[in-house]
């Protein structure tokens, strides 16, 4: 999948691509056809550079509602041509989604389309889980011939058709099927229930893959052959050392973490560092300063992982590096540092902003570390991540730490933060925002009353609501 193009964050689209709540009250406020135009191009180009981590389903579900949007357009995007050519999940996924969330709002064309797509869709799997969750059983039994005519009845159908059954996402329509009394639905789905249950038994029974046999230096020759193979198993090796590996073996593991082949000294530094070694440290900067990149990251990664004062005390030194170390003692001071760190942080928060921009994997663990922290003088900072990154994930880190950095936050970004895409975002607008304003009144009367919402924002929401604000 192509990173998705994303419009500047001062427009319309921008807005709506990044879930921000502004993009909802910003459409609300444009000419219908303009919004509706930008709303389609967001469901049928999926905005998100990471569509299992990030929301925007509901989020433009609820703006089709206030919009009184058609799905002419999700109708035509469904069914073209190029549904049997792309048949990708993120093509049609958020389609699918935002069609399942209208249909949970009482909306029967979404209800309808869905069911059509199950039934002739390349996605249809998608559309199956939706409808497991809205759809009645009616609706549900109505889909059986056709999903399983998708299956020939031949060995190798019958195989393709109990890792679907086994695979499924909500089991709910082929427990409904394997009810029914017709041979060619009932007998087969009861069929291919039992022999996925017997697959998953199998590999639970007769795990595959190649074991290390039980000695140090065994771990270590099987570390080495999986990245020969180009199989990274630094972390599994090292749980292997932590089972077979005595007091007597430290001296072979520290010599492998300095002088052995890549594989042996990842998981050498791994197991040193799980173990807080008072030697892995030196180690952990030689291997990052000298190693290959192979090397390189496994330390990195063997240090992220340490806990204590003695990591904490070398990242205070290594914060200044130009690379991934550096990088990565920024985090541990942003995660476990104290407060005479707040410099350190915030210096590494403007300068990774700037080098890299507001999309940089570094700004989640730096972010937090400012809200942690409580550094008030990064807030324009933030400010700035707020309004750029692509990330909804971001920008709700962001938000968070605003709530604890920002005094403008309650008036501010906290009202907008009720419409994002994010239900930990709108939880801690409703936690913060100003219920002077009457347009935060309103929503938090909305949140509370919606059935799609989530509990944590209801709660939120439900702590907030005074007598002046019942619902």
């Amino acid at each position: 999948m192509f990173d998705p193009v994303i419009a500047p964050s001062g427009t319309l689209l921008g807005l709506l691509q990044r879930g921000r709540g502004d993009g909802t009250l910003h459409a609300l406020a444009a000419p219908r056809a303009e919004a509706l135009a930008a709303l389609n191009h967001c469901v049928l180009s999926d905005p998100r550079h990471d569509w299992q981590v990030e929301n925007r389903s509901l989020y433009y579900a609820r703006l089709y509602l206030d919009l009184h949007g058609g799905l002419d357009v999700i109708e035509s995007h469904l069914f073209a041509a190029e549904d049997h050519l792309d048949t990708e999940e993120n093509r049609t996924g958020l389609a699918l989604a935002v069609l399942g969330h209208l249909a949970s709002y009482g909306r029967p064309d979404a209800l309808a389309l869905l069911r059509r797509y199950a039934a002739t869709g390349s996605n249809w799997a998608w559309a199956l889980d939706e409808l497991a969750l809205r759809d009645d059983d009616a609706g549900l039994r109505s889909l059986a011939v056709p999903v399983l005519a998708r299956f020939p009845a031949t060995p190798e159908g019958d195989a393709e058709l109990a890792c679907a059954v086994r695979d499924a996402f909500e089991p709910r329509p082929w427990r409904l099927w394997a009810e029914d009394q017709r041979d060619a639905v009932g007998t087969r789905v009861r069929a291919a229930q039992e022999r996925g249950s017997f697959d998953r038994w199998q590999r639970q029974m007769r795990p595959s893959g190649p074991r290390p046999g039980w000695s140090v230096q065994a771990v270590f020759d099987w570390a080495q052959e999986g990245l020969e193979r180009g199989t990274v198993l630094h972390g599994p090796a090292a749980r292997c050392l932590n089972a077979v590996a005595g007091p007597d073996d430290r001296p072979a593991i520290l010599d492998a973490a300095r002088r052995g082949p890549d594989g042996a000294r990842c998981a050498a530094l791994h197991y040193l560092a799980e173990a807080r070694d008072p030697a892995v440290l030196d180690l952990i900067e030689a291997a990052a300063s000298d190693g290959s990149h192979t090397l390189a990251e496994a330390a990195v990664s063997a240090f992220e992982r340490m806990c204590g004062e003695a990591a904490v005390d070398r990242a205070r030194g290594w914060v200044h590096r130009p690379d991934a170390l550096g990088a990565a003692a920024a985090a541990v001071l942003a995660c476990r540092g104290g407060a005479q760190d707040a410099q350190l942080v915030l210096g590494a928060l403007r300068e990774t902003v700037r080098a890299e921009g507001p999309d940089a994997t570094a700004l989640y663990a730096l972010v937090d570390g400012t809200g942690r922290l409580g550094i008030a003088c990064a807030a324009p900072v933030l400010r700035h991540v707020y309004r750029e990154t692509a990330s909804s994930q971001l920008r709700g880190r962001t938000a968070r730490a605003l709530a604890a950095t920002d005094p403008t936050y309650a008036t501010g970004f906290a009202v907008e933060c009720l419409w994002d895409c994010e239900e930990t975002t709108r939880e801690v607008a409703a936690l913060h925002a100003e219920t002077g304003d009457v347009r935060v009144a309103e929503r938090l009367r909305r949140l509370a009353a919606d059935p799609a919402e989530e509990a944590e924002v209801q709660t939120a929401v439900r702590n907030r609501i005074g007598p002046d604000l019942q619902v």
